[in-house]
């Protein structure tokens, strides 16, 4: 059995140990916020969003494993461009959707295939991190190269974000982010990065101010401002009821140093994001102010982690590949803490591999089995350097003898 174990988990053991704390995590939030969900859709059945928490979960696991043991590294910069191309065409199916009023929900997030439902920009974001990584991994030679790796990125990239950005803005300027802070890592000039900083910037504003007054612009675009309205001055919603954030704070509240214990949530009946964007205040809730803070702890150790595994990568691809992947999982778990304790503007983004998911659970999978798959690479190449320089020469004592 030990052998067996040994053979799935390769790989960064401290990673695997990060995932499986995150697991029991999981499985025991989403069973205790889950209880109102379960009334209004499983009939009463409390057990059900449980269960399809360790079915996903379980799936998870298995991607990576397979992804660690069966896949080369050096596919996923192969298949960078394809899933370039594919992303992009997803993208613009939903959006057809979307604007032809046939959305599989009312942002056109989701692309609703019958048999499966997910939403592209969980492959896009994949696919921007694999191409940026594979075009500062061949630029790396020359100041000209960097120069030109910059403006291939900043096309490609801009136009993906540009699309989800139509949907889902905060998942489009969280992939920015990521996109932008590889470049950065990539030795991409400053001045280039400062520049496309300052544009997003002026574009953000101008999208503030103009969002109430041109009609041609994205509903999405007056939701961004709506949320910057109430995160500033306030939701009109809070003087004639309890909004999620007001729902949050008050978790975090009643939650004080230690916690309420496992399964004492009194808020999570409440909050129809419980289980999933607010998680991190129910977690709180439950286990205080020092299990928020360990939770944050787990997140850290995946990112120091990913800084090992890219110190020890002797090829540019895979080292940017893990940076990106890495960023990317940190910052949109960042990104929920703060929005549920009230440092961020109401956003929608998950709590990875902590919040009840489907699809975007086993996206963030490949993420992982994609970082493990380089660390397991770097473990197979330190083993064969060790073996080739360690030479060992026997002599011939039947020789020695004769002399």
């Amino acid at each position: 059995m030990e052998y067996t174990v040994k053979n799935l988990i390769r790989g960064d053991r401290v990673i695997w140990a990060v995932l499986l704390f995150l697991s029991m995590l999981s499985l025991l939030i989403v069973y205790s916020a889950t209880g109102a969900l379960a009334f209004r859709q499983a009939g009463g059945n409390t057990f059900y969003f449980l269960i399809r928490q360790i079915v996903f979960l379980g799936l998870g696991f298995a991607i990576i494993v397979v992804m660690v043991k069966v896949v080369p590294v050096k596919l996923y910069s192969i298949l960078a461009r394809i899933l370039v191309i594919f992303s992009i065409f997803l993208l613009l199916v939903a959006l057809g959707l979307k604007f032809a009023g046939k959305a599989g929900d009312s942002s056109g997030r989701t692309l609703n295939l019958g048999f499966i439902s997910f939403q592209p920009a969980e492959i896009a974001k994949l696919a921007v991190i694999m191409y940026t990584a594979k075009i500062l991994g061949i630029e790396q030679g020359s100041e000209e190269g960097l120069k030109k790796a910059f403006w291939k990125i900043l096309v490609v990239a801009g136009i993906i974000c540009g699309m989800i950005m139509i949907s889902n803005f905060s998942t489009a300027a969280l992939l920015f982010l990521t996109v932008i802070s590889m470049m950065f890592v990539g030795r991409i000039p400053f001045r280039h990065l400062a520049l496309v900083v300052a544009a997003g910037i002026a574009m953000l504003v101008s999208i503030y101010f103009l969002a109430d007054h041109l009609e041609n612009l994205p509903a999405r675009f007056q939701t961004f401002r709506g949320r910057i309205e109430r995160f500033i001055h306030g939701d009109p919603a809070a003087e004639t009821g309890i909004t999620q954030a007001d729902y949050a704070k008050l978790a975090i509240y009643e939650g004080g140093i230690f916690g309420k214990l496992p399964g004492n949530s009194d808020v999570a009946n409440y909050m129809a994001a419980a289980y999933n964007d607010f998680i991190y205040a129910i977690i709180i809730e439950e286990y205080g102010l020092i299990g928020g803070i360990l939770l944050m702890g787990l997140y850290m150790i995946l990112f120091f982690r990913g800084i090992m595994i890219v110190k020890r990568t002797n090829r540019t691809f895979p080292a940017f590949l893990v940076t990106g992947l890495t960023l990317l999982l940190v910052y949109q778990a960042m990104v929920n803490m703060g929005v549920s304790s009230g440092v961020f503007p109401v956003t929608g983004q998950p709590l990875p591999w902590v919040s009840m998911g489907g699809t975007s659970l086993l996206f963030t999978s490949v993420a992982f089995g994609c970082i493990l798959s380089v660390s397991y690479q770097n473990q197979r190449d330190s083993a064969v350097k060790a073996e080739t320089a360690v030479q060992v020469v026997i002599p011939d004592d039947d020789q020695e003898m004769k002399e």
